[in-house]
């Protein structure tokens, strides 16, 4: 009796563990293209004690670029009753949409006050809190960043995605600043790969002298794949993150996208040990870098002026 007792002990104390939380991940780009953003997300979890397959459990979905997957992945997570979803940039709307009970932590862009998916930064009230950035309302300055350095180029290209909701006001704001700053300024889609190729012959043909990328989640992933295209069709272009850089494109001027998905993290973290997105205020990420890729520069045969390079807070060479 003892001997069938101490046997059946272990598993009558592991039927009553608690299952483990489950998070959802719902991202509108590449596992491979936001690996660094996803690996910043855990980090937060971390932070607040939650490990990945210790004591939670991350379903991740991602769209591939391919925004029009979002409503079915986030109604599968629905399905799915996991605890908390963290929702990066377009995918909260679709999350939004499939629930108005399970908390979720987005990251984003824009403001979520005017776009009316908080009541308040202080206090966002419903199952809807998370972080934003300033890279949308800071695209101007990188236009005035790109003509400081490349003052003889009078034509600029901008490339959204057209999939995005920021597109029309990020298009909107960098043609009024363009228009102050004397330019001629075209904006050019791309939502998928097969794009970019189209993107640069059109450059080309329009005889533009450099190019702002547009802040979106599928433009991001691509920051390599982007920045070798630019080099290769010897044109200066600036991004928002400093994986452009850091992959050879010319500068970058933003938030950092790992700070803001750290956050994330930790927000889904108190989540799961019981706080309430109504309760946690909208986190502002306001810290904004500028670096700029020296080597590249020489490679385009440009001098980086010296108030420039004096305001930089990184220089690659």
């Amino acid at each position: 009796m003892l001997l069938g007792g101490a046997a059946a002990w272990p598993l009558a104390a592991r039927a009553q563990q608690p299952t483990m939380p489950v998070i959802g991940f719902l991202n509108s780009a590449s596992a491979d293209g936001y690996a660094v953003a996803a690996r910043a997300f855990r980090q937060g979890l971390k932070d607040t004690g939650y490990v990945e397959g210790e004591n939670v459990t991350i379903e991740y979905r991602w769209a591939e670029g391919q925004y029009n997957r979002l409503p079915a992945l986030a109604a599968d997570l629905v399905r799915r009753k996991v605890d908390v979803i963290a929702a990066n940039g377009v995918a909260l709307l679709p999350a939004r949409a499939a629930t108005t009970t399970i908390p979720i932590v987005f990251t984003t862009s824009l403001d979520p006050v005017q776009l009316g998916w908080v009541a308040s930064l202080s206090r966002p009230g419903g199952n809807v809190t998370g972080v934003t950035s300033l890279n949308v309302e800071i695209g101007p300055k990188r236009l005035e960043l790109l003509h400081e350095l490349v003052p003889a180029a009078n034509i600029i290209g901008l490339l959204v995605n057209p999939s995005n909701s920021n597109a029309q006001t990020l298009s909107g704001d960098m043609q009024a600043a363009a228009r102050k700053l004397g330019l001629q300024l075209h904006v050019l889609d791309a939502s998928n790969e097969r794009d970019f190729d189209r993107v640069f012959a059109a450059l080309i043909q329009l005889r533009a002298g450099a190019l702002v990328i547009g802040t979106d989640a599928f433009l991001t992933s691509h920051s390599e794949q982007l920045a070798a295209l630019a080099l290769r069709h010897a044109l200066p272009a600036i991004f928002q993150y400093p994986e452009f850089t850091a992959a050879g494109g010319l500068m970058s001027y933003g938030n950092s996208l790992m700070e803001s998905f750290r956050t994330v993290g930790i927000y889904t973290g108190r989540i799961l040990k019981g706080e309430k997105p109504a309760d946690l205020p909208v986190q502002q990420i306001t810290k904004v870098e500028l670096i700029i890729n020296l080597k590249t520069a020489k490679a385009l045969g440009l001098t980086v002026p010296l108030p420039l390079s004096g305001r930089a807070d990184e220089l690659i060479e």
